[in-house]
């Protein structure tokens, strides 16, 4: 890196930083989680208003590539951070609710979405058309799993009987179409001329979960009274999952798989305080920094400058299947469960909150091919709405939340700042 380069890439930067941070509290002022305004500062700077200028301005293009690495390097901790949050009891405990209205609100939205890819094929679709189709369904089925635990969070929610099977019924769902799309990502190719290695997923699986995974409890089993998370363990948990991550990348899988499956492997018995200071170290800077980069980068790849009437319809469809879909499964399911109406409308609205998740799938669709650029910027548009919508919807369905308004904080999944919110609601 050069002084220009240098200079260009500080200064950019600390705009990233301040305008995610203002655009967070504006949104959150308006009822709204803060990652809608944050991906908006990123839309914002992009090529959809004065035709890239404010863009090309703060982000010369030979340091797009080294914001591209950072942004890379904020989803893997930023996931890793997701699988560190995924409970297994939580997966369990919950019954056949939870485990009907999980499977309904994947497979009703993703059938709705490979159908819809089979509609915009001719003026959205790639070269290969079945990954297209099922990437699609995805894109569809998704639901954000550590932003609707921030909205329960914000509406104090976290305790309810509703906010319980919403985050039971999220993380079931976002397990289940992480699987799905690392099928995906498998059957496409799109480890190029070295797919044989996507053979070692398997045995990279297995290790981690038989072998790994019960070393590290037997690892916090024997030092429970003592662990804590000195200099070395960090390090240690930080290398893990940057290893993970790249383990995965290489075999010809996403980096985001092996980030989160570091997480998700790690023990949760006894080691409640030391997974807390994870959440501190690695999720103040991650939901100051690092996420705002990848929204800056996500950002720079939606044009909505050029959107005409027809691709105004395109995002109609895209809309009614994504909201639609999701609605009409979770509802379905809740209400065959004999779940009350408002409830299960309630938790129906709540499973169509996308966020940050959906950005991360449009993402990799984006890298991968999956998706052209004018389906993408479509696409983020529709988590933008899916996710904002969410708010007024419940305000409507089960009341405004009777507590006054909630400070803007970055995006921390699991932070202290949010466990504190809890306890002291409770």
């Amino acid at each position: 890196m050069n002084t220009h380069q240098t200079t260009s890439l500080l200064i950019g930067l600390a705009a990233i930083v301040l305008l995610a941070r203002l655009f967070g509290m504006l949104a959150q002022r308006l009822g709204q989680p803060a990652v809608i305004g944050e991906v908006l500062a990123g839309i914002t700077l992009g090529p959809t208003l004065f035709n890239g200028a404010l863009s090309d301005a703060l982000f010369p293009v030979d340091t797009r590539p080294l914001l591209s690495a950072l942004a890379a390097v904020g989803i893997a901790v930023f996931m890793f951070i997701v699988g560190l949050e995924m409970d297994g009891a939580l997966l369990r405990g919950n019954g056949s609710l939870a485990t009907t209205v999980s499977f309904s609100s994947i497979l009703v939205p993703f059938g709705l979405g490979m159908l819809l890819a089979l509609y915009l094929a001719d003026d959205y679709g790639t070269d290969d058309k079945t990954a297209f189709m099922l990437f699609m369904g995805i894109a569809m089925a998704i639901t954000a799993f550590p932003v609707l635990a921030r909205i329960l969070t914000d509406r104090r929610m976290t305790h309810t009987t509703l906010g319980a099977m919403a985050i039971a019924c999220a993380a079931i769902g976002d397990v289940l179409a992480w699987i799905l799309l690392a099928v995906v990502v498998a059957v496409s190719g799109s480890a190029g001329a070295d797919q044989w290695r996507m053979l070692l997923a398997v045995p990279y699986l297995l290790g981690m979960l038989f072998v790994l995974r019960p070393l590290l409890h037997r690892y916090a089993d024997r030092r429970a009274e003592r662990l804590r998370l000195t200099p070395t363990v960090f390090a240690c948990v930080l290398a893990g999952l940057l290893l993970s991550a790249a383990a995965t990348e290489w075999v010809g899988l996403h980096y985001i798989f092996g980030a989160f499956l570091f997480g998700a492997i790690l023990p949760r018995t006894g080691t409640e305080r030391l997974r807390t200071q994870v959440h501190d170290r690695l999720g103040q800077m991650t939901g100051t920094l690092l996420l705002p980069v990848f929204f800056l980068v996500s950002g720079l790849q939606v044009d909505l400058s050029k959107l005409d009437m027809s691709g105004l319809g395109a995002l109609a469809l895209i809309l009614l299947v994504a909201v639609g879909g999701k609605f009409i499964g979770a509802f379905a399911a809740a209400r065959l469960n004999r779940m009350p109406t408002r409830q299960s409308a309630a938790l129906a609205t709540l499973m169509n909150t996308r966020g940050l998740t959906e950005l991360i799938v449009l993402n990799v669709g984006l890298q991968l091919g999956f998706l052209d650029q004018d389906l993408y910027s479509l696409m983020v548009v529709m988590a933008v709405i899916t996710t904002g919508m969410t708010g007024p919807l419940l305000n409507w369905i089960i009341g405004r939340p009777k507590t006054g308004d909630v400070e803007a904080t970055p995006y921390v999944p699991g932070s202290t700042s949010e466990a504190e919110t809890v306890r002291t609601a409770a």
